[in-house]
């Protein structure tokens, strides 16, 4: 499996959890000229959630939420930011997550969510 498709499958399956958890999917793969948001979901009607999906093989590497580095996150509040004004929603309450997808072969793939991982 390529990268681009482990990443893909990742993001299916991180949105899929969300739904599970009651999340109403808001948007995928939100682009703005800053940056890409993997998901944003509304976790409750006063609740937005940005949400930076990893996924990953195994840790040899570290934990995939490592990976969300500072200028990672600056791309995110910046995307999320422009999200936020362009539907009107400078005044509602939201949190940056991350989902940590691992893609265990043979068996079934094992999801980590860090709630409120970075803030603004």
């Amino acid at each position: 499996m390529s990268r681009l498709t482990l990443g893909r499958a990742g993001e299916e399956q991180a949105a899929a959890f969300l739904t599970r958890k009651g999340y109403r999917i808001a948007a995928r793969n939100y682009r703005a000229k800053v940056g890409e948001i993997d998901i944003i979901a509304w976790q409750d009607s006063h609740t937005l959630a940005f949400v930076e999906v990893k996924t990953r093989r195994g840790e040899c590497f570290g934990a995939p939420a490592q990976a969300v580095n500072a200028h990672k996150r600056r791309k995110i509040i910046m995307t999320a930011a422009w999200y936020l004004r362009q539907e009107h929603l400078e005044d509602c309450f939201c949190r940056f997550d991350v989902i940590e997808v691992y893609a265990m072969v043979g068996a079934a793939w094992r999801i980590r969510h860090y709630e409120g991982a970075f803030e603004m």
